[in-house]
Parts: structure tokens; C-alpha cells; sequence
């Protein structure tokens, strides 16, 4: 017998502090599980987040850049460093993309150098053009 939506959505949120812990995509799949609004692609989706949930949450990559994460409030975190802060307009547009690797990279200098990657120390040591 399969398990309800609704149960699994409750896994997944109980396994991520709330859901505090999941990539606010993710939090918006769970959301669209609950509410019935999924068609065949996003509850495959949606089994491949139980999946990743069920074996020690990974955070996606925000957009698709090695160490970057962002969180449900739009902070952007390099590992699990403070960095910036993007409205969420603007976090999925592709300037922010562009942005996003640049403090990336940023973030690799602070890091060669021995410094710990945050806001100030970019605008300090690394400052983004």
C-alpha cells in the first residue's frame, strides 16, 4: 500500500527542522504535494525529495553554484557563512546568477587567504566589481 501525500510530506518536514532546513523549492513542492497540485513530473520530484530526505537531506546548490545555499528569509550563505541577502524576486533572475558566482568567488579568495567568507570581509578584501 502506498504511503499518503500527506504522511510523507510530514516526514519530510519533521526531517528538516520544520522545513527550515529544505531549499525554499523544495518547501514549495512539499506545499503543492500537500494541495493535490502536482502532475506526473513534480510527484516524481516530490518521491526524489522523500528519497534525498530519507538518507540525509542534501540543500541543493543555489543556482547550481558549488557551496551556495539560500534560505526561506533570502539569505545566501557560502558553506555556512553569512553573505549576502537577495529579495526574492530577484534571487532566481539571472543577474542574481551572475552575482551569486561572483561571490562564489569571492568567497574562494577570503578563503585561499585565510579569511573567514562573510559580507564584510568580500567588501573588505575581495570586493566585487
Amino acid at each position: 500500500m502506498t504511503e499518503p501525500t500527506t504522511d510523507q510530506a510530514i516526514e519530510i518536514i519533521a526531517a528538516t527542522s520544520d522545513g527550515e532546513d529544505l531549499d525554499p523549492q523544495h518547501l514549495k513542492l512539499v506545499e503543492l504535494a500537500v494541495n493535490g497540485f502536482l502532475n506526473e513530473t513534480g510527484k516524481a520530484a516530490f518521491q526524489e525529495l522523500l528519497a534525498n530526505v530519507r538518507s540525509a537531506y542534501v540543500k541543493p546548490c543555489f543556482h547550481g553554484i558549488l557551496h551556495m545555499t539560500r534560505d526561506h528569509q533570502g539569505y545566501v550563505f557560502y558553506k555556512t557563512h553569512l553573505i549576502e541577502h537577495f529579495d526574492a524576486d530577484y534571487a532566481m533572475s539571472d543577474r542574481a546568477k551572475t552575482y551569486t558566482q561572483q561571490l562564489a568567488s569571492a568567497c574562494q579568495t577570503l578563503e585561499a587567504k585565510g579569511i573567514t567568507p562573510s559580507f564584510q570581509a568580500i567588501n573588505t578584501h575581495a570586493p566585487i566589481p
